[in-house]
């Protein structure tokens, strides 16, 4: 029996669920479904397959989102890997090294390859549909998953179905097409042959490497050699940055699927099997909207949320009391440092908000006000000229890097837990309702040697307070900068 090694695919900014997502947290690592991440549940959906020999899961990510994801990954007690990507080069390449790897020391399991920011509510149905799936790519087939559509949606690509292979719904692929206008999407809807394209393949390891050999070999041979300059560091995967670099951007549609077709005398054989498995790429607040439970007048409500003669409205609180009276079809989402109101058929534009964000180089685009790092997370309380002002817990048995400023003071507070701190040639402890004040220019170190979180407030006074102000003499995660 073949292993099926779940292959998780973490790229991508979901810059139209701003301001939840941002560049530097994106939605994938978001609570938007429930407790979990979509990621976590996303790890999570492969669990107890029956019937199959299930191995580890391999997150394919960029190196920037490392610690997150692995605690994430941790928190959920996944002994997976992650596959770490020096910039991003779109999911040809991910898939690539995925294989790669997941071929290391002789093996060849099939990947079932999932992307990390979307949602299948019917998790029975989409494991009924891999076990489908493991048989066809068992026998060297590249295999995709066809959602089928309802609206002649103009955001997804399409599969055409083509010669049924069994009783299941199970066809050859004709063609992959991109994405339609509306006459068009209408016209597939109407023929009732066509899929939308949901991302989800399967196939085996070796099935993926010739298929990309043959049609983008420049891709191969990048990631080949930056596999072959790689390392592994712990559960992280390492690879060469600069080949990696050098690799072509492409994505597994461009690159192989649209190539696809019945009787192929390059490529293997592609099936698409049908999946009705409540799924959404949750790519627009309303597409999260649709996704969620409603009350009677079609409203969605998280957090501290009140609502007043509202109908199909989706309200999202992270920080403060959210008030809507008599608004209908609308998104309201409110998070410490934004707000967004948008009309519900309006939510593709919000995408051209980050636009303008990024133009005007404002934090809002990449940051929230938390700030999670690999010890733990801060959270930017208040800031003025020449002050600011952080909530700081930092995780048992974590510590920051041995560092100095050139511009800024510290003074921290203990609210809880005990700090230890370095300071210049001293080392001490600090308990909680004590302080202590680093001097600017001062080599220190905070860690946390108890078994609680530690969790401090620390005063920044100076002429320049960002974040780019920290130079590194040791750190225990590998950081050089920023």
């Amino acid at each position: 029996m073949s292993t099926l090694v779940p292959v998780v695919l973490s790229g991508g900014s979901g810059t139209r669920l701003w301001p939840l997502s941002r560049e530097k947290y994106p939605k994938q690592l978001l609570p938007l479904i429930g407790e979990e991440s979509l990621l976590q549940a996303t790890v999570r959906r492969t669990e107890g397959l029956p019937g199959v020999d299930l191995g580890a899961p391999l997150v394919v990510c960029n190196e920037e989102y490392r610690f997150v994801i692995s605690e994430q990954l941790r928190l959920i007690g996944s002994r997976g890997a992650v596959l770490l990507e020096p910039m991003g080069r779109n999911t040809a390449p991910a898939l690539t090294l995925a294989a790669l790897a997941a071929a290391r020391e002789g093996s060849d399991p099939i990947l079932l390859v999932m992307p990390a920011d979307h949602v299948i509510a019917d998790t029975l149905r989409f494991q009924a549909a891999v076990r489908r799936g493991v048989e066809l790519a068992a026998a060297g087939a590249i295999v995709t998953f066809g959602i089928q559509p309802d609206a002649p949606e103009t955001g997804y690509g399409y599969i055409q179905a083509g010669e049924a292979i069994d009783q299941e719904g199970s066809h050859r692929i004709a063609r992959f097409v991109e994405k339609p206008d509306v006459a068009t999407a209408q016209a597939y809807l109407d023929a009732g042959t066509y899929f939308w394209n949901s991302g989800l393949f399967m196939l085996q390891a070796s099935v993926w490497l010739a298929a990309i050999g043959a049609c983008r070999p420049d891709i191969l041979s990048a990631c080949r050699t930056a596999w072959e300059q790689g390392s592994a560091d712990g559960d992280f995967l390492r690879v060469g940055r600069k080949a990696f670099a050098q690799c072509p951007s492409d994505s597994i549609d461009y690159a192989v699927m649209e190539r696809l077709a019945a009787g192929d005398e390059v490529l293997p054989a592609g099936v698409v099997i049908p999946l009705a498995a409540q799924w959404s790429d949750v790519g627009a607040w309303n597409s999260l909207w649709e996704v969620l439970p409603k009350d009677a007048q079609g409203n969605v409500a998280q957090g501290d949320a009140l609502l007043q003669d509202c109908r199909n409205t989706l309200i999202m609180s992270r920080d403060r009391l959210v008030a809507c009276v008599g608004i209908e079809d609308m998104v309201v989402v409110e998070t410490p440092d934004a707000i967004l109101v948008a009309r519900m058929d309006r939510t593709q534009d919000v995408k051209k908000v980050v636009d303008s964000l990024k133009r005007e180089g404002r934090p809002e685009s990449q940051l929230h006000r938390k700030v999670f790092r690999p010890w733990g997370w801060y959270d930017g309380v208040d800031a003025g000229e020449r002050f600011q002002v952080k909530r700081i817990v930092v995780n048992p048995g974590a510590a920051l890097s041995l560092q100095m400023h050139h511009h800024r003071a510290e003074h921290w507070i203990v609210v809880r837990g005990t700090a230890r701190v370095t300071r210049g040639d001293t080392n001490y402890l600090v308990s909680e309702n004590e302080s202590t004040f680093i001097p600017l220019g001062t080599r220190h170190r905070l860690e946390n040697p108890g078994c609680v979180p530690l969790e401090m407030i620390e005063v920044q006074s100076g002429s320049y307070l960002g974040e780019d102000d920290i130079v590194r003499f040791e750190d225990i995660y590998g950081r050089k900068e920023g």
